[in-house]
């Protein structure tokens, strides 16, 4: 786990550094155009092995869900990390118009920092997730700013007032161009279920919208947002 987080740290350090001071400017109050996504009902929960904390998943902990008589749907990490890589590495994020946070299933609500660089194995970012649950914050190399950091809830506090609030499923009738969409220059919040199965139920969504004719994963959602955004903002 200190590993996972020294070389996170040391990532942010290296490929960052200058933006940091903008990106930083984004808080809840600031009514700038930028695109808002909350990777909701994720599955991040640590379990405990012998003497140490893992985070729970279904490849690795078969015996302890099969005990304790749970899905093994339900404890999918690798589809929060999947969606996290796509979404920190856009060049949305990296253009200073990209807020994320995460919903626990569990109701723990994770900031994201803009500048994190999120690690490229699902290993490591186990141990970093763990050591976040844990710890509640993940501060940069040398620096004050936390990276990823647990904060109080609800996540709808954390919004800017009067933004829209979209939810996302396939199962909904309502297909739209994502495109169409993108405010110019105001903020806007995008839900995506981060699980295997099973509908979003968040009170806080205006409505819910379809963005394609198939079914995607929360990890190719989020890239399409981003894509969409980046076109309409004129982010190449």
């Amino acid at each position: 786990m200190q590993n996972s987080k020294r070389k996170l740290e040391e990532d942010d350090e290296n490929e960052n550094g200058s933006g940091l001071k903008l990106l930083r400017s984004l808080t809840h109050k600031d009514h700038s155009k930028r695109l808002i996504v909350v990777l909701a009902n994720a599955s991040l929960e640590t379990v405990k092995v012998a003497k140490s904390f893992e985070l729970l998943n279904c490849d690795k902990h078969k015996s302890t869900l099969k005990k304790n008589n749970r899905d093994p749907g339900s404890c999918r990490p690798d589809i929060t990390h999947q969606c996290l890589l796509m979404l920190m590495d856009s060049p949305l994020n990296r253009a200073g118009l990209l807020q994320v946070y995460i919903e626990t299933a569990k109701n723990v609500l994770i900031e994201i920092n803009p500048q994190t660089r999120i690690p490229r194995t699902f290993d490591r970012f186990c141990g970093l997730m763990v050591q976040l649950l844990h710890k509640l914050s993940i501060r940069g190399a040398d620096a004050p700013v936390k990276l990823l950091k647990v904060i109080k809830g609800p996540v709808s506090n954390h919004f800017p007032a009067g933004c829209q609030r979209i939810g996302t499923s396939y199962s909904v009738s309502d297909i739209v161009d994502v495109r169409e969409m993108v405010p110019p220059d105001k903020p806007i919040v995008f839900v995506v279920g981060a699980m295997a199965h099973g509908a979003i139920k968040e009170t806080y969504t205006e409505k819910t919208v379809s963005i394609s004719s198939y079914p995607l994963s929360a990890a190719l959602t989020c890239t399409k947002l981003c894509s969409a955004f980046e076109e309409k903002w004129g982010i190449l």
